[in-house]
């Protein structure tokens, strides 16, 4: 098993195995049977390419074996911050191939972010786009290789600069080593097929192992639970690498069952029905900012929607409002709320719930075996309909963050239950409530952000003698950030001065702050902490009243 990584105790393994939900196979052969079984359906359709299964296994086979030749090796940990493209899907069967292990980066990350993921994981590759917009990957990519000897290789999708591969060549370019060299590869299936990344609150992000007898096993019965077949057709416009679309069930999930996947980079309402109804898809996935964005569109009712049969929706809590507008403008698609983290636990509303539960609960788990225990600040357990901090364990919750031991040591219980922060309650339907968090982070249209991590660039800023970043209501995204500060005596400093210095940190730009007060002091709690709640109450009011 690769260094750093934290096994599930032998006896818990030996459970999940006897359970079946184990098969101790690596994706590389979970793949391969799926190719074999599929080889002439359509897989995969990216704009007007197309892909069948039999395509897709040629050219990552193909890729994996460049991947080989270039020098990388099983266990590599490999950084891929791609956007939602056909090269995204062929490059993770290649890496599944050779037992190299993906990070699952987003195409919006910059230097911070990438450079971290290196250090973190002992990263020998990165994959990134040449350019987005005036964004050059490829300069940021020579820095972070300067101060991180272990980076040996940068992959370019577009134009590559001298001494980076091309990833388009990778695929393409007919492979002179035999194919044998991939079958001589052995894969623990116990070590992981993928690093997911948390939304940690200490502002260095934590690297999730998915191993891969867990990660098969939990887009098989996300998808079970979906209700995908053979004939389902996903449309994936969120970031192909978060957990969601790409196993929850996702891209894997689709897959092993035969069914399509259609991929674009655009969230633009029109562009998406235009997908929907010229694939017949019938599977959807957004978090609650896009689907308002989608019913609030005035073309919604000029394209034909009624392939949809079910909306998945992630990220953060969705309104039973919005569930009921969605049943009126789509009445053919079942709006199915999830909870979800990178960490594990699955949980989604059923088909056959009760109206009221499907209107205000977040689901119950996927699985017999997930343990769920709500627990207060002293870990004990809530009386039931209580509120309490969510508490998992199971057959693909991880059992610790990698390389992290001390950190470790506080998220999870002596008994290896994985502290989510999130505050839940159980319904009478044994479904349950999200109530809120007790970690320290803005989810803004489901992507969570550190507010230390934020304070801790602003408290850098000259002008600043403190900073609180908080989360306040927003209608879209469900919560923005908003920065309030004290300055320093004499000094000044302007919501677009601050923004320009955060921009030169070189941050993800939806880590941004949307907002700042300037206060003269902060409200403290009874334990002499800032009050938070205070100030999100002070900021609210004020937005309230223009």
């Amino acid at each position: 098993m690769l260094a750093g990584v934290v096994p599930f105790p032998p006896d818990y393994a030996a459970r999940y195995r006897a359970a079946g939900y184990w098969e101790d196979r690596s994706l590389r052969e979970e793949f391969g049977a799926m190719f074999a079984r599929f080889s002439e359906r359509l897989a995969l359709i990216d704009g007007e390419r197309t892909f069948t299964y039999a395509d897709i296994n040629r050219l990552s086979t193909n890729c994996a074996l460049n991947l080989l030749e270039l020098g990388l090796k099983p266990l590599d940990r490999v950084v891929v911050a791609l956007p939602n493209v056909a090269e995204f899907v062929i490059l993770y069967f290649a890496l599944q191939k050779i037992g190299a292990i993906p990070i699952a980066a987003l195409v919006t990350h910059r230097f911070a972010e990438i450079s971290q993921f290196a250090e973190l994981s002992g990263a020998t590759t990165v994959v990134t786009p040449d350019r987005s917009r005036d964004f050059d990957y490829t300069a940021m990519v020579a820095r972070i290789q300067a101060v991180t000897p272990a980076l040996k290789h940068a992959i370019v999708l577009g134009e590559a600069p001298a001494g980076s591969a091309s990833l388009v060549d990778l695929i393409e370019r007919p492979a002179t080593l035999a194919r044998h060299e991939l079958e001589s590869i052995v894969i623990d299936p116990t070590d992981p097929a993928v690093f997911q990344l948390s939304g940690g609150t200490t502002g260095i992000p934590k690297l999730i192992p998915r191993t891969h007898n867990d990660y098969a096993y939990n887009s098989k019965v996300a998808a079970e639970v979906c209700d995908v077949d053979e004939d389902g057709v996903l449309l994936v416009v969120l970031p192909i690498a978060h957990n969601l679309p790409l196993a929850c069930p996702g891209i894997q999930g689709f897959m092993f069952n035969g069914a399509r996947v259609v991929i674009s980079a655009s969230t633009k309402p029109e562009d998406m029905f235009v997908q929907i109804q010229r694939h017949k898809v019938t599977h959807l996935k957004v978090v609650p900012a896009l689907l308002i964005r989608l019913l609030n569109d005035p073309n919604i009712g000029k394209f034909d929607l009624s392939s949809l049969k079910t909306i998945q929706s992630g990220g953060q809590r969705l309104q039973p409002e919005v569930r009921l507008l969605s049943r009126k403008l789509i009445p053919s698609a079942f709006i199915q709320e999830n909870f979800g983290m990178s960490e594990g636990l699955l949980m989604f509303v059923r088909r056959n719930d009760p109206e009221d539960v499907r209107l205000e609960t977040v689901g119950r788990p996927v699985c017999k075996d997930d343990e769920v225990r709500l627990l207060d600040d002293d870990d004990n357990i809530v009386t039931p309909g209580e509120v309490g901090e969510l508490c998992c364990r199971g057959p693909y919750t991880l059992r610790g963050y990698y390389g992290v031991p001390e950190y470790n040591a506080r998220q999870f219980t002596p008994d290896g239950f994985y502290r989510s922060g999130d505050l839940m309650r159980q319904h009478p339907s044994g479904n349950y409530m999200v109530e809120g968090r007790k970690k320290d982070l803005i989810n803004r249209g489901g992507e969570k952000i550190s507010a230390e991590e934020i304070e801790n660039l602003i408290l850098s800023n000259p002008a600043v003698k403190n900073v609180a970043c908080i989360a306040v209501p927003d209608p879209d995204l469900g919560e923005r950030m908003c920065a309030c500060i004290i300055l320093r005596d004499g000094k000044s400093l302007t919501f677009d001065e601050l923004k320009r210095f955060l921009v030169d940190k070189e941050i993800a730009k939806y880590k941004l702050p949307e907002r700042m007060e300037i206060m003269t002091d902060f409200p403290l709690s009874t334990f002499g902490k800032v009050s938070k709640k205070d100030l999100v109450a002070t900021v609210s009011a004020k937005m309230a009243a223009g």
